[in-house]
């Protein structure tokens, strides 16, 4: 997995923030007060968020805020680190490398952060990761797809672990693309496609690993073309690719560039589905693509949470809790990655002295965490990825995402 800042959704997400400040302050922190009952001082540990919290992306980035929120609130209401209360602290990265860059910056020369949920975007993880592993601070993201981000550069023919610190809760686009291809080959018999992207790290990354699958299976890429991010008239590209004649396009970025492309696509005549990656699959791509986005389709990472068991509960508290904004296609993973730095904490709080002191205690222990959480089991591998690799294949059926099939992903 840009946009600019819009004051409205900055005060909106500043209130949220107050008031969910509020209800963790209220928690367990009477032991403060000089005397405090007991006489023991509760002793503070921030977990940072780092996403888009306004602009294009704002809807992916508030539902991984809100998310998080819930899983510290949950917490600290069970007293699941005695003797300490979390808060969270959350950063706007505006879905911009630079913006994240300097969100990371703030939260690293906090001594109290132990670790962070984030980020949205690839690109912005990519500035995000050096800043956070001098420090020892935990990285979880709960939408990262690009592959190298774990296993380095070279990924595919010698993977090393980039940072020791750095995990995520979400299926790599080394398993994206290639179901992607699987799907459309196998299941949709279509054999020529054209692919576009961005340029960006998540939107390059998954074109590579969805044309080179498509390509072993037999099938052709007549066009691979690429716009820009902040394009908005895609009638350049698809006049290159019209000509090849595809029997659908495969598109490598995110909702805010693919709705209009789809839409512009199909008035220019190239009437095939558009297929796209957990990027694309949000109710906005729907709403940017109009009607002609009938029958686009869109893989994402896991099962769809509220077909579940294990996401009941989440489902239900999340609603309870009254955030103004859903949970969105991230929020399930984001409440895993949340729930497994805690879970570390557990262990590396219960005797520290301070936050800065557990940093590396905490990175060893997010390697050993294993528990069921709200998307399925979550465990993470050598490299800091998920061991789960499930994912879903969406299709637009009377204007809402409908889903295809779910499938564990074998090699």
């Amino acid at each position: 997995m840009g946009g600019t800042v819009q004051q409205r959704s900055v005060v909106r997400v500043g209130a949220s923030l107050i008031v969910a400040s509020l209800a963790l302050t209220a928690c367990g922190s009477r032991s403060n007060d000089e005397g405090g009952g007991s006489g023991t001082t509760t002793k503070t540990a921030k977990i940072g968020v780092i996403a888009p919290l306004s602009g294009d992306l704002s809807a992916l980035g508030l539902g991984i805020q809100h998310s998080v929120e819930l899983a510290v609130k949950q917490a600290n209401d069970s007293n699941a680190i005695p003797g300490w209360k979390l808060e969270v602290d959350a950063k706007d990265d505006e879905a911009k490398p630079d913006v994240g860059k300097n969100a990371a910056t703030s939260l690293s020369s906090d001594k109290d952060v132990i670790g962070v949920v984030g980020t949205l975007n690839s690109s912005v993880a990519l500035q995000v990761q050096p800043v956070l592993a001098p420090k020892n601070i935990v990285q979880v993201s709960p939408a990262n797809t690009n592959p190298s981000l774990t296993a380095g550069a070279a990924w595919q023919t010698d993977p090393k672990r980039a940072y020791p610190t750095y995990f995520r809760t979400c299926t790599t686009d080394a398993i994206q693309g290639p179901v992607a291809a699987r799907y459309l080959f196998e299941k949709a018999k279509i054999t020529k496609v054209a692919t576009i992207h961005d340029k960006k790290a998540y939107g390059q990354g998954l074109v590579g690993t969805f044309a080179a699958e498509f390509k072993k299976l037999g099938g052709q890429v007549v066009a691979a073309e690429t716009i820009n991010p902040d394009d908005s008239n895609y009638q350049a590209v698809i006049s290159a690719v019209k000509p090849s004649a595809p029997q659908a396009v495969y598109y490598g970025g995110e909702y805010p560039n693919a709705g209009p492309l789809s839409q512009q696509m199909k008035a220019a005549g190239l009437k095939v589905p558009l297929m796209g990656g957990d990027g694309i699959y949000d109710p906005k791509y729907i709403a940017l693509g109009g009607k002609t986005s009938e029958g686009d389709l869109a893989t994402s990472v896991g099962a769809p949470v509220e077909a579940l068991p294990s996401a009941q509960k989440f489902v239900t508290d999340y609603n309870a809790a009254g955030f103004k904004d859903p949970y969105a296609a991230y929020g399930g993973y984001s409440f895993d990655a949340a729930n497994a730095i805690i879970a570390a904490l557990k262990v590396s709080l219960k005797d520290a002295k301070d936050v800065e002191s557990a940093r590396k205690a905490t990175v060893d222990e997010l390697s050993k965490v294993k528990f069921d959480g709200v998307t399925g089991a979550v465990a993470f591998d050598q490299y800091g990825d998920t061991t789960s690799k499930v994912l879903t294949v969406y299709k637009v059926a009377s204007g809402k995402w409908a889903t295809v099939e779910t499938a564990t992903f074998t090699g």
